[in-house]
């Protein structure tokens, strides 16, 4: 298992500059986000379909991200789900604080005593090197990674 990837999913846009041009939905993510919502709710991909008015197929799509979803059917299954729409869109937004706080609340919650210290070693060791690294860019100036 891809530890650095359960605890740290934002790790991968380290090296991206987050201008205006540069920043896109990331439809995986949401579908991630979506089908891990639909089975905290112990809800099979059918049911969900079936409350939003989508085929159980088109649904399939959405959560591997294989095809975009619009605005109002994200509303819809924010809805369906009983999340709120930007914790669905939090990879896509700058602004996701709150969303990866409660993200990191969750990964918590059942760890014992022994696991808290060891991610939050490996978490405090992460923003040490984030601040570096970002003292060292703005220092060097350099392009991309």
């Amino acid at each position: 298992m891809d530890y650095y990837n359960l605890l740290f999913p934002w790790l991968k846009y380290l090296c991206v500059d987050l201008k205006e041009e540069d920043m896109s939905i990331d439809y995986k993510s949401i579908g991630r986000r979506i089908k891990a919502a639909r089975i905290s709710l112990d809800m099979t991909q059918e049911r969900l379909a079936e409350k939003v008015n989508l085929s159980p197929s088109h649904l399939s799509n959405i959560e591997t991200g294989t095809t975009k979803v619009s605005l109002s059917t994200i509303v819809k299954l924010a809805n369906a789900l009983h999340v709120s729409v930007d914790s669905l869109l939090a990879d896509s937004v700058v602004q996701s604080k709150a969303v990866f706080e409660q993200d990191i609340q969750t990964i918590l919650s059942d760890c014992d005593d022994y696991e808290i210290r060891v991610i939050a070693d490996i978490a405090a060791a992460a923003k040490k090197t984030l601040r570096k690294e970002a003292k060292l860019k703005s220092a060097w100036k350099k392009p991309g990674c």
